[in-house]
């Protein structure tokens, strides 16, 4: 009678343990399913204050999470069993290799090398299925909808700044470092008006708040006030495009990838060269201009570390605001009072106060470690400001020493926008992304980007129009581009 191999023997032992093994995962399996049925029975049928939807896609959450991992363990049982079998593979090899036994140094070697590679295998198998548990589990549970409605193509350089019109027709402006700065329908992406008196960079647009008048700030240190007049074309429907949900997946593209531009589109719309009035004073870069409540004056900020205050009317100079120790980066208005904020590379920021026209009073804002890019106001006593020091903080007017909130980020952040009937406030960063919070600090969404859809490079500025039936936020960047979004804000606060 013949007699087995010793790599015979090994084999059919692997096979029989093999079979031992899958007999246990079903079983294990079946006593899984019999132990979680009843805990998950008894939970659908007791009392909660959560609405039956939520409670339901919960329970759907849960049980897809207990699958996944359910097949992270059996991929595991079965890596380890090859790690077995190739150690008794080369247990049994090496005892006839030429006629000679290995060492057991050397085979020791060899099983523990092949054990590494089938170790690492298995890192990267749960790393990958990790990733896409964690992934999915935030794409399904966003269920703000942020959709992409209208993109603005049109300037041939970097946008700086976005801003919607308080008046009637209702227009988009966007400033550009191409030297010109554009009007264009919301509804259809047309451009409307091209103002091109500039002779540097286009670092700012506002419009008036009650005239069809637009402020605009450049880098040829003036800034210019100019009347506009547009008639708004008939708005086509907009396309249904695919929703996306305001998750964390991100479809890496390059900076290169930008929009093309298939010749000036600008170019057949109405052109405005000179402009009504001219701010001149400055003697630097005027980064940002604002009209103060009631359109009858207007403060600049300017690279030369100050901010100045003009009457509209006459083109005087009223206010020089002296006190910041490097370069201004942007100036903001409260909405309904005779207030004035600006920011400064010198990691603060300052609140001017001319309620009283016979003196203005300055208090300091210090709090960030790096640049200050933006403050705005909101309702009531808040201003909310940014920095290149990555973080966003909320202060109460009425305490300065310390933020009310701190939002910590993971990119530096740009001009800032806060919707004011919601209190979300809009962040744009170098990274090419934009996140919403609420003035907590808790954060609500962000704006999907991908190969196909969002911002190729940095996004400098975002502006909310909180009235508008298609869009209510727009955002512009480096990319030469201006988009609009719909942003379903019932269904943000109610994920909140």
């Amino acid at each position: 009678m013949p007699t087995e191999s010793g790599s015979c023997s090994a084999a059919r032992q692997a096979k029989q343990k093999r079979k031992s093994h899958s007999l246990s995962i079903r079983r294990t399996n079946s006593s899984e399913q019999e132990r979680t049925g009843l805990p998950r029975e008894m939970l659908e049928g007791q009392d909660s204050k959560l609405p039956s939807s939520v409670r339901s896609t919960l329970l759907e959450l849960f049980g897809q999470i207990e699958r996944e991992f359910e097949n992270l363990y059996i991929e595991n049982l079965e890596l380890r069993r090859e790690i077995e079998t190739l150690n008794e593979r080369l247990a049994a090899e090496g005892q006839a290799v030429d006629g000679a036994e290995l060492s057991k140094g050397q085979l020791k070697t060899k099983a523990s090398h092949s054990t590494s590679q089938l170790s690492q295998k298995l890192k990267t198998t749960y790393k990958a299925s990790t990733s896409k548990i964690v992934s999915s589990f935030k794409t399904t549970t966003s269920r703000a909808v942020c959709q992409l409605v209208k993109e603005y193509i049109g300037h041939r350089d970097g946008i700086w700044d976005v801003s919607v019109a308080r008046t009637q027709p209702v227009v988009l402006g966007t400033a550009s470092a191409d030297h010109t700065a554009l009007l264009w329908s919301i509804e259809t992406g047309r451009c409307l008006v091209k103002y091109t008196g500039h002779v540097g960079s286009v670092n700012s647009i506002k419009f008036h708040p009650s005239e069809q008048l637009a402020l605009t700030a450049s880098g040829d240190q003036t800034a210019h006030i100019w009347r506009y007049a547009v008639q708004l074309p008939t708005p086509q429907p907009v396309a249904d495009t695919s929703q996306q949900m305001c998750g964390e997946d991100e479809v890496e593209c390059s900076d290169k990838d930008e929009p093309d531009v298939d010749g000036d589109v600008s170019s057949d719309c109405p052109t405005i060269r000179v402009p009504l009035t001219s701010l001149k004073s400055h003697q630097g870069v005027v980064i940002a201009a604002d009209w103060l409540v009631g359109g009858k004056q207007a403060v600049t900020a300017s690279w030369d570390r100050t901010a100045n205050l003009y009457d509209v009317e006459t083109s005087e100079l009223v206010h020089s605001l002296t006190g910041h120790d490097q370069e201004l980066t942007h100036c903001c208005t409260h909405p309904t009072q005779r207030l004035v904020v600006t920011s400064s590379r010198d990691t603060t920021f300052r609140l001017w106060d001319f309620r009283d026209p016979s003196i203005h009073s300055v208090n300091v804002f210090q709090g960030h470690t790096d640049t200050v890019t933006s403050a705005v106001f909101t309702v009531g006593d808040n201003v909310v400001s940014g920095s290149d020091d990555r973080t966003v903080k909320v202060w109460d007017l009425k305490n300065m020493r310390s933020p009310i909130a701190t939002i910590r980020t993971d990119s530096a952040i740009n001009r800032i926008n806060v919707c004011v009937g919601q209190k979300i406030i809009a962040l744009p960063h170098d990274n090419r992304q934009v996140r919403l919070f609420d003035m907590s600090g808790v954060r609500l969404a962000r704006l999907p980007r991908s190969s196909r859809q969002g911002h190729r490079r940095m996004v400098c500025c975002s502006a909310w129009s909180e009235d508008h039936p298609v869009c209510n936020l727009f955002t512009c960047g480096f990319d030469r581009q201006a988009i609009g979004w719909n942003i379903n804000i019932p269904a943000l606060l109610q994920e909140k």
